[in-house]
């Protein structure tokens, strides 16, 4: 008995009639027959469950608690097992947030790399983003207004989990007596209890200060303090005055000393990696929470007869009548705008479509009241149909108004990000004059080619020296597994089984693992015969690695390159489960029992028909015949029929 050898004895799972097997470690086995012979059973649900339950055995019996207990195969001997990694074909799940380059870990280096290497612009004009000065700073909080109350913020802790405690107790020893911690104004001394597992976001009050022309030197000695703490960014926060209301939230302006544009007078952020990831608040498109796309009412479906004019419910879920009221809304937008509220739907111009189910944007739109010979003017923001709409339909608690409003959505790409899933800010910068989304569009072949050809300093070369050699790497397992035609923001749920296999095999060349064993069904499935030698070569990867590969294939060119070739047979089902041939190529075409040995010799064969069906004609399916219906007799039939007997 070889102690480098997986010795199996009298395995019965299943079909397997008392099977007993030794399989060389660190070698290609391919285990194959005809379907329903038993391949499954052996290497699935006997090796690869076992090494799942010894594997949940080692742990703790704490551990084992949530883990449950897996049965024990029905064999009586398995010796000399690995850690055993399954690699079947199943989809990778049904959540929207996953792509292909959040799976293969791709997207989160290419995170890092456009957070250190990557070039801001403005999202508003383009731009390049450049540092301000701290007397640009105190100008622009100047121009605010005279008379007008800020408070000077400083951000230190930006969405990060814990309690903060040390922090707080640092501040309060250092002068400072207030912070904001989650929007709300807090007392350092009053000791905030802080949930350790909940995000949150701290700005420490570094000054309230009335603007005035005589103060401007507190207001630089609060900047400078706030630039200090703030790692060069500061929150201005403009509090309520006098002429407002008081139920009006104050408005936040972040000023940088690092990222703003000078042309359109916006600071921003400094990028980090969260920043690009649409799974993160910090980096998600606020419209379609990174999704890409949303569920929302269709401007299509919404008008199904053109004809009538708008104030005639063309806008059919409007559904009640337009009062009095909502009309001098809609006749202040039509006179902002510029078209008649009277004419057909289908005569109106596309901005005044847009401007009444969309809205007018920014532009102030003046509303006129008539009543009793007076009138009252009013002005201010219209947000449009189909905003109201959307209001509606998430308070709607009926299920019979959900279903009422579904008719008129539909599933679309978002119209603010274009389903590039990331905010504006992650949007403009750029590594090689592409951003994010774009590399993300990219096919995974032209994504290597794109890094391969990507030209930087030598100071950026040496930033980016070991992330960009992770991003090469799995670039190129996924090319050599033949997915080089997929793009890394297609999403999980669309790959099928052998796509979805062939990615977390590519994921396991990538981990460099030692001394495993992998068990793969049938990765050949839904492959191109030109990139199977390539899936061939990371096969033998992963062995040469030192890692023991088993694959249950019927594919020819597997059979052929394996080390071992183990034959189930002779036939399916009750008629299977026995190994028929076991050893080489040569030595499974020399058994005479084997069926796959007389295929592989040229004994047998699947002859070619001789004639074929032409190409683009059906044949024609004649109409099945009518049955004549069988009419049943009512009463007074049988009554007639009884009396003229």
């Amino acid at each position: 008995m070889d102690i480098r050898s997986i010795i199996v004895k009298g395995a019965r799972e299943h079909n397997l009639r008392g099977v007993s097997l030794e399989l060389p470690q660190n070698k290609l086995v391919c285990f194959t027959g005809v379907s329903g012979s038993g391949k499954s059973s052996l290497a699935f649900d006997t090796l690869f469950a076992e090494g799942q339950r010894r594997y949940i055995e080692s742990l703790s019996a704490y551990a084992r608690q949530f883990l449950g207990q897996l049965p024990k195969p029905d064999v009586d001997l398995i010796s000399g097992l690995s850690p055993t990694i399954s690699i079947q074909q199943q989809s990778s799940g049904w959540n929207p947030r996953s792509t292909v380059g959040t799976v293969t870990q791709i997207h989160d280096f290419l995170r890092v790399l456009f957070a250190r290497l990557g070039r801001q612009h403005c999202p508003t004009c383009g731009k390049p983003i450049t540092a301000q000065t701290r007397e640009q700073i105190v100008a622009r909080i100047q121009s605010i207004g005279s008379g007008q109350n800020v408070v000077i913020l400083a951000p230190v802790v930006r969405g990060q989990k814990g309690e903060f405690r040390d922090l707080f107790s640092d501040m309060l020893k250092r002068g400072y007596a207030r912070a904001r911690v989650d929007g709300k104004i807090v007392r350092l001394a009053d000791d905030p209890m802080l949930d350790r597992n909940i995000r949150h976001s701290i700005e420490i009050v570094v000054d309230r200060i009335k603007l005035s022309a005589t103060g401007r030197t507190r207001l630089h000695d609060a900047v400078e303090q706030g630039l200090g703490l703030g790692d060069g960014a500061i929150v201005v926060q403009t509090e309520t005055a006098s002429g407002e209301s008081k139920n009006a939230a104050p408005k936040d302006l972040v000023l940088s000393s690092k990222y703003a544009c000078t042309k359109c007078d916006r600071s921003f952020e400094p990028p980090t990696p969260q920043m690009f990831s649409f799974n993160s608040p910090s980096g998600m498109c606020t419209a379609c929470d990174g999704l890409g796309e949303r569920f929302d009412f269709d401007p299509d479906l919404l008008v199904p007869n053109p004809k009538k004019s708008f104030l005639k419910l063309a806008v059919e879920p409007m559904r009640t009548r337009i009062g009095r009221w909502r009309r001098h809304i809609y006749r202040g937008v039509a006179e902002a705008v510029g078209f008649d509220l009277d004419k057909p739907w289908k005569d109106l111009p596309q901005k005044a479509r847009d401007a009444l189910l969309f809205g007018t944007g920014d532009l102030h739109v003046t509303f006129t009241w008539r009543t009793r010979g007076r009138v009252w003017k009013h002005g201010g923001e219209f947000e449009g149909v189909i905003a109201d709409l959307r209001g509606k339909y998430r308070k709607a608690k009926s299920a019979f108004v959900r279903a009422y409003y579904e008719k008129y959505m539909r599933r679309k790409a978002c119209d603010r990000c274009e389903g590039a899933r990331l905010n504006p800010q992650a949007r403009s910068v750029l590594i090689g004059g592409q951003t994010l989304p774009q590399v993300s569009t990219m096919t995974i072949g032209e994504a290597a080619e794109f890094f391969a050809k990507l030209k930087l300093s030598e100071l950026e070369q040496f930033i980016a020296e070991d992330v960009l050699k992770e991003i090469n790497q799995r670039l190129g397992f996924l090319v050599d597994v033949g997915l080089h035609y997929l793009t890394l923001d297609r999403t999980a749920p669309t790959l099928s089984g052998g796509e979805s296999q062939r990615i977390r095999l590519a994921s396991q060349i990538g981990a460099g693992l030692v001394g495993v064993l992998y068990i793969l069904d049938e990765p050949s499935i839904g492959l191109h015969a030109k990139d199977n030698t390539r899936l061939l070569a990371s096969l033998e990867r992963l062995r040469d690695a030192g890692n023991t590969v088993i694959v249950v294939e019927h594919d020819e060119e597997t059979m052929r390159a394996a080390d071992v070739l183990v034959d189930f047979g002779p036939g399916p089902g009750v008629r299977g489960g026995e190994v028929v041939a076991c050893g080489s190529v040569a030595d499974v075409i020399k058994d005479p029992r084997s069926i796959t040995g007389q295929f592989l010799s040229g004994k047998e064969e699947i002859a070619v028909p001789k004639n074929r069906r032409p190409v683009g004609k059906e044949p024609k399916v004649s109409a099945p015949k009518k049955r004549a219906k069988k009419t049943t007799p009512n009463k007074a039939t049988k009554k007639a029929k009884a009396k003229a007997r």
